[in-house]
């Protein structure tokens, strides 16, 4: 899976404010939920579009809808912090939760909880875990995700070391 590195200005500033030592919890909350829309945005652009016609007070006019099933699974408890600003972006977006823990001594993740919507193949799933430090808990759910069948992820992931 390749690496995107997010450089919008929004993200960047709200990187910055996360990265500060005397940010104090608020702002981090705020800017944690800022930079994960900014992820989002940057992580939806490429989601299949249906061409539709909408009324308008003026008459028809031509309209584009994202014409795919969009899954957000959290990685739990840390991705939950990223789930209501995605939910905002993407209010029809179904929700699932992977809970991993990882084993002192090997370091290994491993699934403990797992609770996915229906049809989850078919969808495009976006896993969110804000914090990437050996990654191998964002292994662990994506491999998780790929042995159901499931052919479209993307993790959103936030570095903020």
């Amino acid at each position: 899976m390749p690496v995107h590195i997010v450089a919008h200005p929004i993200a960047q500033d709200s990187l910055a404010v996360l990265r500060l030592n005397t940010t104090n919890a608020a702002d981090f909350r705020r800017n944690a939920a800022r930079l994960t829309m900014a992820l989002a945005v940057e992580a939806t652009k490429t989601l299949p579009m249906q061409n539709i016609s909408v009324e308008t007070v003026l008459g028809k006019a031509p309209a584009r809808r994202i014409d795919d099933e969009i899954v957000v699974v959290p990685v739990l408890r840390a991705g939950l912090s990223m789930l209501d600003p995605i939910l905002t972006l993407l209010p029809t977006a179904r929700v699932g939760y992977i809970g991993l823990e990882r084993d002192e001594q090997t370091a290994i993740a491993s699934s403990y909880y797992s609770k996915l919507p229906d049809q989850i193949t078919c969808a495009h799933v976006l896993v969110v875990d804000p914090m990437l430090a050996t990654g191998g808990s964002a292994i662990a759910a994506l491999n998780l995700l790929s042995g159901l069948g499931v052919s479209h992820t993307l993790l959103l992931s936030i570095v903020a070391s």
